[in-house]
């Protein structure tokens, strides 16, 4: 298979791109890093990234920033960085990645556990991840070409412990392993609309 990961360089994306990349060709695309330059927030970007790939069998996302603060100090502007970040850019590389997929190729987008269980300071993040949910859900529905799309939302991950640990109080991290399989199963796997969690 040939394989986009977007952010395949970050905490989970590493892992994630050497365990496809024993098996499968690996293209990675990152913003600052990676082989491939894109920003997910400027649509014309992910154009010119999908110009320079040409088909792909599968697109994963592990991109996409929001920002967390207290909810009094959130102003309307610190809510566009979720919406055009996280939320927007990971709709239009579905809508835009759909063109440049092979015939039942998939998409994996990314969220999180602040959807379902959020913490403070988080309610941008986990409103952009709510709704990252409810779109994989819908569109799934309608995608043509038996392309399957799907979202990956994790708990805190054992190698962002120490980093995010204070935020998450009482949050058991999961193995990185766990995190790896998630994107397995959506990517090799048959699953089309899931959420696919893994909290514990």
């Amino acid at each position: 298979m040939k394989i986009l990961i977007i952010g395949g360089n970050g905490t989970i994306g590493n892992k994630v791109s050497k365990h496809f990349s024993n098996s499968d060709e690996v293209l990675i695309a990152g913003r600052k890093s990676g082989t491939l330059q894109v920003d997910i927030a400027n649509t014309e970007s992910i154009e010119n990234l999908f110009a320079t790939t040409g088909k792909v069998d599968a697109i994963l996302c592990i991109a996409g920033e929001a920002k967390w603060d207290d909810f009094e100090n959130l102003t309307e502007d610190d809510y566009y960085i979720g919406i055009r970040s996280k939320l927007m850019g990971q709709v239009n590389l579905a809508r835009i990645g759909q063109h440049h997929l092979t015939e039942g190729g998939s998409i994996t987008l990314s969220t999180g556990i602040l959807a379902d269980d959020p913490v403070l300071k988080t309610a941008s993040a986990a409103m952009v991840n709510g709704g990252i949910h409810s779109f994989v859900q819908a569109v799934a529905l309608e995608m043509q070409n038996q392309i399957r799309l799907n979202v990956v939302s994790l708990g805190l991950v054992i190698d962002a412990y120490e980093k995010y640990k204070d935020y998450f109080p009482g949050h058991t991290p999961i193995s990185m392993e766990k995190a790896v399989n998630a994107y397995v199963k959506s990517v090799k796997g048959k699953a089309n609309g899931q959420i696919i969690r893994i909290y514990n």
